[in-house]
């Protein structure tokens, strides 16, 4: 799910703002970019909420999925994961009503 917010109703930087939500930064070891995730689950690592942001002019480009596990296969990027569903909704108004 993809949704936008500008940058002047940031109150704080955005990692701070992520934090606030939850969200907190994992770096990918392969294309050295940073994503942020949130945990459904303090004992387990998913299913989890997985965020890119993408910095635009006036603001930011969110792309946000819930990892349901983890990819199975060596060197595949693939996984099981949720889109569009209510749930992916309900946290993308979450983090829009906290930011």
């Amino acid at each position: 799910m993809h949704f936008i917010i500008a940058s002047d109703r940031l109150s704080r930087n955005l990692r701070d703002a992520l934090r606030r939500c939850g969200y907190f930064g994992i770096q990918d070891r392969i294309s050295n970019t940073i994503s942020y995730v949130r945990r459904l689950s303090k004992a387990q690592h998913y299913p989890r909420f997985h965020l890119y942001i993408e910095e635009l002019p006036k603001g930011y480009k969110f792309n946000l999925h819930l990892d349901q596990k983890k990819g199975r296969y060596q060197g595949a990027r693939a996984h099981s994961a949720d889109y569009d569903e209510e749930t992916v909704r309900e946290e993308a108004e979450r983090i829009k009503g906290l930011i």
